[in-house]
């Protein structure tokens, strides 16, 4: 523990937000959680009121599509999570439309593959993009381009993701919204005996052993994935 104060979302200028399919699919319905997506609009407008610049990563196109395709098995082949993407990606991007303009945002799309954090020209231009969306008072709603990402050219999960354009837009915090509430020392839905870890002041090999893969489902990433972000963002 340490006796510094934690960074508030009310000093940021610029915040990156990653949302998982977890929150944002309603796997019953295969239906966007409206009501939910609304609420984090407000937020969103909340930030934007006190002067906080926002960029949303969201996963859940695949999500989306899955059943109107009849994409049911628990492991889909590339070529079909290609297929769901693109179906899927118009589906999520009219949520958060719907979402944001009834707080009187603009939702901006933008699809991205690793290639575009770690090539300089496409970095830069990646980063302008961003940057000239910011300034015209959009949202930017960001996703992994599935469409045509392959797997050995993919991050596969929006946690790293959301790192990278945190990184390339030089946001000052980093919000990865998840399904449980925080790090355990284990997987509390298995182990009665973790215990939550409310700051964690360093990645060690210790902390990152206890990031766990995510439970069968439409998450890719899981805890795992997030402490490798913290990692990236911290760098």
């Amino acid at each position: 523990m340490t006796d510094t104060p934690l960074p508030s979302l009310r000093d940021a200028r610029r915040v990156v937000i990653k949302i998982g399919s977890a929150l944002i699919v309603d796997p019953a319905l295969a239906a966007p959680r409206q009501a939910w997506l609304d609420s984090v609009s407000q937020d969103i407008a909340a930030l934007r009121e006190q002067g906080t610049e926002v960029v949303v990563v969201s996963s859940g196109a695949v999500a989306l599509a899955r059943h109107h395709l009849g994409l049911t098995r628990p492991v889909l082949r590339l070529e079909e999570k290609q297929a769901a993407a693109s179906v899927g990606q118009i589906r999520l991007a009219q949520a958060w439309t719907d979402a944001l303009s009834q707080r009187g945002l603009t939702a901006a799309q933008l699809l991205l593959t690793p290639d575009d954090t770690e090539h300089r020209t496409r970095y830069l231009n990646a980063r302008a993009s961003l940057n000239t969306l910011l300034a015209l008072g959009c949202v930017p709603i960001i996703n992994e381009n599935d469409a045509i990402a392959t797997t050995e050219i993919r991050f596969g999960d929006n946690d790293r993701l959301a790192a990278r354009v945190a990184e390339m837009i030089n946001a000052d915090q980093l919000v990865l919204l998840s399904d449980i509430d925080g790090l355990y020392t284990a997987d509390p839905r298995n182990n009665p005996d973790a215990r939550h870890l409310p700051v964690v002041t360093a990645l060690t090999e210790s902390i990152e052993a206890m990031g766990g893969a995510p439970p069968p489902g439409y998450s890719s990433g899981g805890m795992r994935t997030k402490l490798m972000a913290a990692r990236i963002a911290t760098q």
